[in-house]
């Protein structure tokens, strides 16, 4: 995915601030947290630029392994339930569903190591074949990127005329 990122948090975190609002947090951070967390596992790439020199593949590092965000998700549910401060929970809770569903997002056309660290097999519903270069071509041509443009046109709907 290469711009449906930050849209599906927006719209994700939009769809559940109205579950997790009796938690006594603000939509603003709730945004602010989805959005951050729609985008963290690609924090990744300054590490893949400026220390690995692009040698591993990015979706090989922890912050793209969707038990590391799984298991992010399910310390959140106790944490929410038994704190006394719910809305740093909720917060957390919103950032871990965005991490998680980026690496979905991520596997509809990318490699995504679903069980990595323990077994390391790629996986991906659909393949973009490599036809142009510039490599992100091949992304934008592809039927998949009218997925991302129908996120992003979904999110504008939501910022514009939803609550």
């Amino acid at each position: 995915m290469i711009i449906g990122h930050i849209p599906a948090g927006y719209v994700v975190s939009k769809l559940l601030f109205a579950r997790l609002e009796p938690f006594g947090v603000s939509l603003k951070s709730f945004l602010w947290a989805g959005v951050l967390g729609a985008i963290a596992p690609d924090l990744d790439m300054l590490y893949f630029h400026l220390v690995d020199h692009r040698l591993h593949h990015h979706h090989t590092y922890a912050t793209h392994f969707p038990l590391l965000w799984g298991a992010l998700l399910l310390a959140c549910t106790p944490w929410l339930r038994s704190s006394s401060v719910k809305h740093c929970a909720a917060l957390a809770t919103i950032f871990s569903v965005n991490g998680l569903i980026h690496v979905f997002l991520d596997s509809i056309v990318g490699d995504v190591w679903w069980l990595a660290p323990f077994i390391t097999k790629p996986f991906s519903f659909f393949t973009v074949p490599a036809l142009y270069k510039p490599w992100w071509l091949n992304f934008i041509f592809h039927w998949s990127f009218a997925l991302e443009i129908a996120v992003l046109v979904w999110a504008v709907y939501f910022w514009r005329y939803r609550d």
